[in-house]
């Protein structure tokens, strides 16, 4: 075994996985249980690997294979599970998580599609300096809002801010009420820029999809709402349900790309989607 890239048995180190494992097309969700909720939605699926906080499913879809991996909490774990997964030949992560909205009209229960993250993590800057922007990839984007726009849900669209804490990090007391000055700003600061919310994942999704040339989107569900200051986790099965249709429009977008040779979806090859599916299905 070499120590610059761990494999045990054929297998990433840390999600356990082989070649052939995975589908390219991955939901990223950080909690283990999702995993399993999220392949409860597929046609057929089977459980791969569980290995400390990732927990990967394979199945199919709306006729395409499909992934999930769990990652745990925060960029670190993400990190690593997007450089095994990527190793693997995975091109295309989708994160199905939860956040807080500091945003009063967003609604516990409400989804959120972060365009890009404001990068509060540690681990993205282990990677490129602070200047580079953490994006998400525009078809990922709009397949989202494409999905939600068709199963009917309630969504919002704009930028994050990823932070790995909690709890000071996000403008919470820490334990004995701690606090720093900087944290006691920061909801307001961040409203003022038209941050929608936090979580801990995206700028480190983001900022690797972009070093990597992957294909990267987030939708969370709000559990929290930092204004009213309620907590009510709902929406988690909108977000899984939402994910999947995503990349299953996604699999028809790339279709379509291969058969015009184009490298991106743009509106135009939207009318020969529909002329294709019209095709198949008159």
């Amino acid at each position: 075994m070499k120590a610059e890239r761990p494999i045990v048995s054929g297998r990433q180190y840390h999600i356990r996985c082989a070649e052939g494992d995975v589908a390219p097309y991955v939901l990223l969700p950080g909690d283990p249980a999702r995993s399993e909720k999220i392949a409860g939605l597929w046609g057929k699926s089977h459980e791969v690997a569980s290995h400390r906080e990732y927990r990967t499913f394979t199945g199919v879809y709306g006729g395409y294979p499909i992934s999930a991996t769990s990652t745990g909490i925060g960029g670190p774990s993400c990190a690593i599970a997007m450089e095994e997964l990527a190793v693997l030949g995975c091109h295309t992560f989708m994160r199905v998580g939860s956040t807080g909205s500091i945003k009063r009209e967003i609604k516990c229960g409400d989804l959120i599609i972060n365009t890009a993250s404001v990068r509060l993590d540690g681990t993205s800057k282990q990677y490129v300096r602070q200047e580079y922007p953490a994006s998400a990839h525009h078809e990922a984007v709009c397949a989202l809002i494409e999905a939600c726009e068709c199963l009917g849900l309630r969504y919002h669209v704009g930028v994050g801010a990823s932070t790995d804490s909690f709890y000071v990090g996000q403008g919470r007391h820490g334990f004995k009420n701690y606090s720093q000055s900087f944290s006691r700003t920061l909801l307001a600061d961040l409203q003022k820029a038209n941050v929608l919310n936090f979580e801990m994942e995206c700028a480190t999704l983001f900022t690797l999809g972009n070093i990597y040339g992957l294909r990267c989107g987030a939708i969370c569900a709000v559990f929290a709402n930092r204004v009213s200051n309620s907590f009510d986790p709902k929406g988690e099965a909108e977000a899984c349900t939402a994910a999947c249709e995503a990349i299953r429009i996604l699999y028809e977008w790339d279709e379509v790309k291969r058969a015009e040779k184009k490298r991106h979806f743009h509106p135009h090859l939207a009318i020969k989607l529909k002329r294709n599916l019209h095709e198949r299905n008159p």
